[in-house]
């Protein structure tokens, strides 16, 4: 009996830890992940509340504009008047002259540029001197516009990101304009420089102080409009600059600005300035050379656009490399200065 007893107590006691291991592990293979899964699944349903309500914290409030003024605008298709707000006829200009995918920053200096040149006009006196009492045409005699209708046309499906993102350029400047000795500048603007943009008497006539020629070595890199050719037959040119040309090259004679465009083009007995050439010949800039292939000439061109003020492209360049709109309008329009309309044009304020 008691050796019975004994072979018993000795299984009894190498089973016991066994049991304890199996017991353990059977602990550990569906305990402990229960435990350790639940606390997971409630962080991330925190982590998901967290990041939802980061979202709804951090998405941009609805961009609000408020124009002190309208503008009358003469729609040139249908010759009727839309009155538009400030902001949202500045909105529409900037839609109109500059890509969207530009820089945010390239795009506030061209809304300061669009709102200071209808501040500017408008403080004329030139309010309500077109046809049905409008301000402005909608071309390029005073700045392109094109209404709602219009871009989502021209844009289709990216409309909303376009308008969106122009607006919130408008947004970050409303109510600021670009002044000179406390009065609105003429804010010219254009496409592409040559690599340098042109004092304003070499183009137009008078001198104005900001309008100064600037280097603006970004264009050539990333315009796809800085270089370009067109050909002409001999018979082509005589007839579109009214002169006889002789069979030989020298007959151009061509003197150039400081900004290297041409400022005169001598044929025969007959000059011309560069600005006429351009416009003669429909050419994209008035920085050209002219090479002679067989009987047509060759004109090359770099630029796009009349050079005075600040290059949309140069501006777009700058904004890559991280300068603000206002580095931007300060460095194309010299010496000027970022103001306020009720600083600046109280009296327009008032008026309207």
């Amino acid at each position: 009996m008691a050796k019975w007893q004994y072979k018993k107590t000795k299984q009894s006691n190498w089973k016991m830890p066994v049991i304890v291991i199996v017991a353990t592990l059977l602990t550990f293979m569906f305990i402990v992940p229960t435990i350790i899964v639940i606390p997971f699944k409630g962080d991330n349903a925190t982590q998901a509340s967290i990041e939802k309500q980061a979202e709804e914290a951090t998405a941009a409030a609805p961009v609000t504009l408020d124009s002190p003024f309208d503008v009358n605008v003469l729609r040139s298709e249908t010759d009727e008047v839309e009155k538009v707000p400030l902001e949202d006829y500045v909105v529409h200009v900037v839609a109109s002259e500059m890509p969207a995918d530009f820089e945010l920053e390239a795009l506030k200096a061209q809304a300061l540029a669009a709102r200071t040149y209808i501040t500017q006009y408008l403080t004329q006196g030139q309010q309500g001197k077109l046809e049905g009492g409008a301000d402005v045409t909608d071309t390029v005699q005073h700045q392109v516009y094109k209404n709602e209708d219009e871009l989502r046309q021209v844009w289709g499906s990216d409309y909303h990101w376009k308008i969106e993102k122009i607006t919130e350029a408008v947004a970050a400047t409303q109510g600021k304009i670009i002044t000179y000795s406390n009065q609105p500048i003429t804010p010219a603007f254009f496409s592409t420089s040559n690599g340098y943009t042109e004092n304003s008497e070499d183009y137009w006539e008078g001198e104005l102080p900001y309008l100064r020629t600037v280097e603006s070595p970004w264009d050539e890199e990333i315009s796809p409009k800085f270089f370009d050719q067109k050909i002409f037959t001999k018979p082509e040119l005589e007839k579109k600059l009214g002169v006889t040309i002789s069979s030989q090259i020298n007959d151009f004679q061509l003197t150039r600005t400081e900004s290297k465009r041409v400022e005169t083009v001598k044929i025969g007995d007959n000059t011309f300035s560069g600005r006429d050439i351009r416009e003669k010949l429909g050419l994209p800039s008035n920085d050209f050379t002219i090479t002679k292939k067989d009987d047509h000439y060759v004109f090359t061109t770099k630029g796009y656009g009349h050079g005075v003020g600040m290059s949309q492209y140069g501006a777009n360049g700058m904004a890559k490399e991280g300068k603000t709109y206002e580095e931007i309008i300060e460095y194309y329009y010299q010496g000027v200065q970022v103001s306020t309309l009720e600083k600046a044009t109280p009296k327009l304020l008032v008026k309207k």
